[in-house]
């Protein structure tokens, strides 16, 4: 897959469909995302939301007008480290058949390019324990694993 073939940009609201997808295309995903036609309205909501927040963004990438990876990035001001911005990437999916190509590498890139552009001194990310791979993956772009992640569930 060459790199001009494929469109970095941000979601759109037609893209939610494709995006909802992407998030329930593995095992993991599968139990946590509800899959229908049409999707459940709280998709449509959560995306308005992320929309309309100017610390919020849904990267994508497109191949001939289907959607094949995606990302978010937050932007969090905050006080530690001397009051610098942080950017927080989550929900990061390549299409099965669009994997092993780079284009995780590229959407990466795209949303580092961003935190830099917003002046932020960190990027960080979360990854379930379970993905292996993916943390191969974070590693091999400069990511290190220095802290241990919690979550509660409400």
């Amino acid at each position: 897959m060459s790199s001009h073939e494929v469109i970095i940009r941000f979601a759109c609201r037609q893209d939610v469909p494709a995006i909802v997808q992407l998030l329930a295309d593995d095992a993991l995903g599968a139990s946590r995302e509800v899959v229908s036609e049409p999707l459940p309205a709280v998709y449509a909501a959560a995306f308005e939301a992320v929309d309309a927040s100017p610390d919020n963004e849904i990267i994508v990438a497109e191949l001939e007008g289907a959607v094949i990876a995606c990302l978010q990035i937050t932007f969090i001001p905050g006080l530690g480290r001397g009051g610098v911005l942080r950017a927080q990437i989550e929900a990061v999916r390549v299409a099965a058949s669009a994997r092993g190509q780079g284009l995780g590498e590229t959407l990466m890139r795209a949303a580092i390019d961003r935190a830099v552009q917003r002046d932020c001194g960190l990027v960080q990310l979360t990854s379930d324990k379970q993905r292996t791979e993916a943390h191969r993956f974070y590693k091999r772009l400069g990511f290190v694993a220095s802290h241990e992640g919690m979550k509660l569930v409400l």
